[in-house]
């Protein structure tokens, strides 16, 4: 079994052999032979697939040919259509009881697992470094929440997960908890101990929700970890747009055959129709076909994207100037394994900040990663590819280090870069103190106020440094005036972006009245 850079996760058994049915792909495959056919349009959308149209021209005409609403009798609709079919091999797959399609990605999914919470109490025990679209799902459902605050690497500026005992700590304080939320793998790649969180949920009789955002391409090779099912979850989102193949905005949510499965069942499948788009999109649906089949069938294209996500830690481990962020993962208790398809890279190590790295990369090299902060970038590798690895490693080792030479030029050091990147590094605010629940702060009268006038007030929205998207204030908490200054240092960083807010520059926030 390969090692990870972490203390090692249960990991994935060794998939079985697919059988035939998986081998299919059977809505993706009824869309294809649908747009075949000779079709005078006469319906949305309002393309109607004109091969001379502007869309036509840009996407190619393939992909308006596909472009076609729901409801088609023999693929959407009748007995054991495609889409059911589809919906079958997911589950199985994925080892669940049932699997939806989700359009509008896996925050929808958070969305649903929120909303039907309030059937199983009134108060969430949830993770407080969740993504903003669980928070979203707080003030659908009006649900209070006791939160669980993650580890958080001050040397990174980052936040990691919880452990068993934490979550315990918050049941024990928690008599009407509906469930327990957690979120695995983080944004940096942490894997927490799912197993050992389910088992205090359900030992408290509730069930385990998991944002799995992250890790929808687990389970489907031995190197990667199990996926959050096999490993005790009850429902678990599943971003497949990320690193499973499927077209942007495409996501799935799974719910495990458990002791909440008869309960959850009906509520997921009302609430999925809530808030499901009625023209979800035949394209992003078809992908999600397609990407379940290519996991479930090609488990060695998976392992060469594995092979080539460890030789860019290799190199960067070699040369020296850069050090990755999940060789010190073992320091922190609630994470037992490492997502081997990200790859955080500590920036500052090498003089140079992560969002100042992101943005020369981008500019000068036209490379892209996922995710930058003060500290770090992390580069991912979705599931059956195998990028150029050596431009990566070589665009990064030419990135100049500022600060490295003094202001008369002399070279500094090692140590006294690190010490001086360090020194500037933006520090995840501490949140404030909960005064409301996210959903009466939401509806709550509210006024907007130069930010420094906000300060002490409580906030009516959430505000998130973007990516990865965790919330920084919470609808319901007092705004500090150490979140200012991070939200603002955000949106002043390069590609810095703060979710909810007012204006760019995060001048101006709204408070409660």
């Amino acid at each position: 079994m390969r090692t990870t850079d972490a203390r090692t996760p249960s990991p994935s058994p060794t998939p079985a052999p697919p059988d035939g049915d998986q081998l299919c792909a059977p809505y993706a495959e009824a869309v294809l032979h649908h747009a075949g056919r000779d079709w005078l349009r006469l319906n949305v959308p309002g393309h109607a697939a004109a091969s001379g149209s502007e869309l036509a021209g840009l996407f190619g005409s393939r992909i308006t040919a596909l472009d076609f609403p729901p409801l088609l009798d023999g693929i959407d609709l009748g007995p054991d259509t495609p889409l059911d079919r589809a919906l079958a091999l997911a589950a199985e797959a994925w080892g669940a009881r049932r699997t939806w399609f989700l359009t509008n990605g896996a925050s929808q999914g958070n969305q649903i697992a929120s909303m039907v919470a309030p059937a199983l109490g009134r108060t969430l025990v949830v993770q407080r470094s969740v993504h903003s679209s669980v928070i979203d799902g707080l003030v659908l459902s009006g649900l209070d929440a006791v939160f669980v605050q993650p580890s958080v690497d001050p040397e990174q500026g980052i936040a990691h997960g919880v452990t068993a005992a934490d979550v315990a700590d918050a049941l024990e304080r928690t008599p009407d908890a509906a469930a327990v939320y957690i979120v695995s793998p983080s944004y940096f790649g942490a894997v927490a101990d799912v197993r050992a969180i389910a088992d205090t949920a359900h030992a408290a009789g509730v069930p385990l929700i998991v944002d799995e955002a992250w890790g929808s391409h687990f389970g489907f090779h031995p190197g990667l970890p199990a996926n959050a099912l096999c490993a005790g979850a009850d429902l678990a989102t599943s971003s497949t747009h990320k690193l499973a193949g499927s077209l942007t905005q495409s996501a799935m949510l799974h719910l495990a055959e458990g002791p909440f499965a008869d309960l959850l069942e009906p509520l997921v499948d009302r609430a999925f129709r809530l808030v499901q788009s009625t023209s979800a999109s035949a394209l992003l649906t078809a992908s999600l076909d397609l990407a379940r089949r290519s996991l479930v069938t090609d488990a060695d294209a998976t392992g060469g994207s594995i092979e080539a996500a460890d030789r860019v830690r290799g190199a960067v481990r070699a040369l020296g100037r850069f050090r990755v962020v999940s060789d010190g993962f073992h320091a922190f208790p609630d994470i037992v394994g490492a997502d081997p398809l990200r790859i955080a890279i500590d920036t500052r190590a090498g003089g140079i900040t992560g969002h100042e790295a992101r943005r020369r990369l981008f500019r000068d090299h036209q490379i892209m990663v996922e995710v930058a902060t003060d500290a770090a970038i992390v580069a991912v590798i979705g599931a059956g590819s195998v990028p150029d690895t050596d431009r990566f490693v070589e665009a990064l080792h030419t990135l100049p280090s500022p600060l490295t030479t003094d202001p008369a030029g002399a070279g500094v050091g090692t140590a006294a870069t690190a010490a001086a990147a360090a020194a500037g590094m933006l520090r995840l605010p501490a949140p404030g103190a909960t005064k409301l629940t996210a959903r009466e702060a939401f509806l709550s009268p509210a006024l907007v106020v130069a930010a420094e006038e906000a300060v002490g007030r409580i906030s009516a929205d959430t505000l998130a440094a973007y990516p990865p998207g965790i919330p920084n204030v919470l609808p319901g908490e007092v705004i500090t005036a150490e979140a200012v200054r991070f939200l603002q240092r955000t949106a002043a960083a390069p590609n810095g972006h703060v979710r909810g807010a007012l204006d760019l520059g995060v001048t101006r926030l709204r408070v409660v009245a």
